[in-house]
Order: C-alpha cells, then sequence, then structure tokens
C-alpha cells in the first residue's frame, strides 16, 4: 500500500480506481477514462495531484542557487507570481526531473516536483545547496488540486478565496495569485486553461467537495496521461529521465544558454551534445495504419531501426493512435516512417506536437 493524499477517502466514496503511483495510491479512473478525458476537453474536470511535492526555496541566495540549478533562468522571472518550466540536471546534462518554479516575492521561490522522484530531488537540492545561504522546505502541509478545461476558471472562482479570487481571475498563463496560503497557478498538465491550487492540506476537502457541487468532474490519471499527451507534454521516467538530456526530449526551448557567464549544473555536457551530428531528434508519430502506439516500440526507417517511441497511446479526441518518439536526424527528415507493432511495421507520418490544444486538433489527420 502505498502513501494516500488527504482526497483519498473521497475517491473511494466516488468510486475511483485506486492503483500504486509513483508510491501513492491514486485513482487510475471513476468509471470511465474516455468521459473523464472529453470533459476536460469540453467542460471542465479537476484532478488530486497532491502527490506533487511543493518545496520552498528561500533566502538571500535562492535566486543564484536557483540559477546554478536549474537548465532555465529564473531571472526570467520579472515580478512576483510569474512561473516557468524548467529542467533540473545532473553533471552529464541528464534530466534529474522537470518541474514548475513560481517566484513568490524577493528571496522565496517554490518549485514543485514530480512525486516520484520528490526524495531524490529533494535530496539532490540539499547537495546542490552547499555554499549558497538558503533554506530548502519540504512542504508536505500543501495539497494541491488541478482544475482543467474551457469551464474550469469559471467554476472555480466562487470557491477561491476572497484573498486571490480577483487576482485569480486576471492571471495570464504561467502567472499566479497567493493569499490566505493558497496558490492559485493559471497552469496545468492537459492542454487546456484552468487552474493547479496549491492549498493547505485541512482545506482541500473543502475546495473538492464545492468543485463536486460545481459539476466540475473527478478525473483520474489515465485521463490525465492521454490528456497531456495530445498536448505534446513529456512525462518523466518515459520521454526524458537522469541518462536523457533535454535537447534530445525535445525540451530544448527550456534551456537558457544566456547569460553565456550563468554556469548551470549540465551546462558544458549539453553544449557538447548540442555541437553532435547525431543528436537524436523528438517528434510526434501519427499512426496510418492500424494498431495502437505504446512506448518503447521500434521505430524503422526503411525497415531498419533509427529510434522508439518515448509515449503512445491512443488520442480520444482525434480517434487516431499518437506517440511521442526519439529518432535519428535522418529519419526525423523522412517523409514517412513505421513503428514495429508485434512484429509487424506499421506506416506513421511525422507531425509536430502538440497534436490537440485547447480542444482543438492542431495536426492534420
Amino acid at each position: 500500500m502505498g502513501s494516500r493524499t488527504p482526497l483519498y477517502d473521497q475517491h473511494v466514496a466516488l468510486g475511483g480506481k485506486m492503483v500504486p503511483f509513483g508510491g501513492w495510491d491514486m485513482p487510475l479512473h471513476y468509471g470511465s477514462q474516455l468521459e473523464e478525458h472529453h470533459v476536460v476537453r469540453r467542460d471542465a474536470g479537476m484532478f488530486d495531484v497532491s502527490h506533487m511535492q511543493p518545496v520552498d526555496v528561500t533566502g538571500q541566495a535562492a535566486k543564484p542557487f536557483l540559477q546554478y540549478l536549474l537548465a532555465n533562468d529564473v531571472n526570467k522571472l520579472a515580478e512576483p507570481g510569474k512561473a516557468l518550466y524548467s529542467c533540473m540536471l545532473n553533471e552529464h546534462g541528464g534530466v534529474v526531473d522537470d518541474l514548475i518554479c513560481y517566484y513568490l516575492a524577493p528571496g522565496r521561490y517554490r518549485p514543485v516536483v514530480n512525486a516520484a522522484t520528490a526524495d531524490k530531488d529533494l535530496a539532490w537540492m540539499q547537495d546542490r545547496a552547499a555554499g549558497f545561504d538558503v533554506t530548502i522546505r519540504r512542504r508536505d502541509d500543501l495539497a494541491m488540486i488541478a482544475v482543467q478545461g474551457p469551464n474550469a476558471r469559471t467554476k472555480a472562482e466562487p470557491l477561491l478565496p476572497e484573498a486571490v479570487r480577483r487576482p485569480a481571475m486576471s492571471l495570464r498563463p504561467f502567472h499566479a495569485a497567493e493569499g490566505d496560503d493558497w496558490l492559485v497557478g493559471r497552469t496545468g498538465y492537459t492542454g487546456e486553461d484552468g487552474f493547479e491550487i496549491i492549498l493547505p492540506v485541512a482545506e482541500a476537502e473543502s475546495l473538492w467537495r464545492g468543485l463536486l457541487e460545481a459539476a466540475v468532474v473527478p478525473c483520474g490519471l489515465g485521463a490525465r496521461d492521454t490528456l497531456r499527451l495530445e498536448a505534446g507534454m513529456n512525462l518523466y521516467g518515459q520521454d526524458m529521465d537522469d541518462a536523457t538530456d533535454p535537447l534530445s526530449a525535445g525540451l530544448g526551448w527550456t534551456i537558457a544558454w544566456q547569460p553565456l557567464e550563468r554556469n548551470f549544473m549540465g551546462r558544458r555536457a549539453l553544449q557538447a551534445k548540442r555541437e553532435a551530428p547525431d543528436l537524436p531528434r523528438f517528434v510526434g508519430l501519427l499512426l496510418t495504419g492500424r494498431g495502437v502506439l505504446r512506448p518503447h516500440q521500434r521505430v524503422l526507417l526503411d525497415d531498419e531501426p533509427v529510434g522508439e517511441t518515448t509515449s503512445g497511446g491512443f488520442s480520444p479526441t482525434l480517434e487516431r493512435s499518437i506517440a511521442l518518439a526519439r529518432v535519428s536526424p535522418d529519419a526525423a527528415r523522412a517523409d514517412e516512417l513505421s513503428v514495429d507493432i508485434r512484429g509487424k511495421a506499421v506506416p506513421a507520418r511525422i507531425v509536430r506536437p502538440p497534436f490537440v490544444r485547447n480542444g482543438q486538433a492542431k495536426i492534420e489527420t
């Protein structure tokens, strides 16, 4: 049995099919993964993501510490409330984890790291903090609920504390409002608009119940995965890991190469990889033959292996099978590839993710 979020009893009461995930017991779905997927694309759904780990980094050296720790540059966070997505790298350029970092105030930042890697991440951060005047605090007193979909913000608005309600409704994407120990960010992992709400554990059940009464549909891990795949968003442990650099995972845009003097962890190794002619390319695939794409299937060019799928599955929105894949540079320039599905080479077309955003197909099917 894994750890339980503060909303575990709510999931069981609603008929959630509980499964182990990253050391936690989490709902896979509440009856229909397909319906949960569609409700996020068309209306509003909510996810208990309290297994995610907020970490407060504070102190006079919080900014230079994070500038060293992260491949993206927190100096881009010009005003409190702004957030950025970044990879945290090891010395070889591999991805220790990917995260969102919120800038709360001068000397106050809140990275939010993945559930399965939280213990590893905290140890990594503490080890790297030697020599910096910073305090790193694991916030186990906080829960997290994501409300996603075209009607998500409107349905959530009346349930927000007065201190953050108006600021939250005027947020631009990748900004957050803080008040009454709540942090409401206009961020998400579905390709739809909405909020990720970090709040005290004691108040999580009340918010969850309020959202239920507002006809926000509870959604599980299954829908979360198909939604993020359609949105072309990476999953740690599948699309990248400690041995995979962000350049090979389609995350080159998250690396801040300027200023040149910022010596972030893994920079030297990344620079060497960046100039390598055989650097793998990260692409989207749309299956044009019959079958279902899954992670770790061989990708073929003229019947020769040229890479593999990293994430894959059936897209409920497109009603087609899609995947993210890491392939050779030559393969990335090909008009058509194929994927080895149970020993059969099934044709697939290279496309540029995202596949779906804001309820609309972004590729031709």
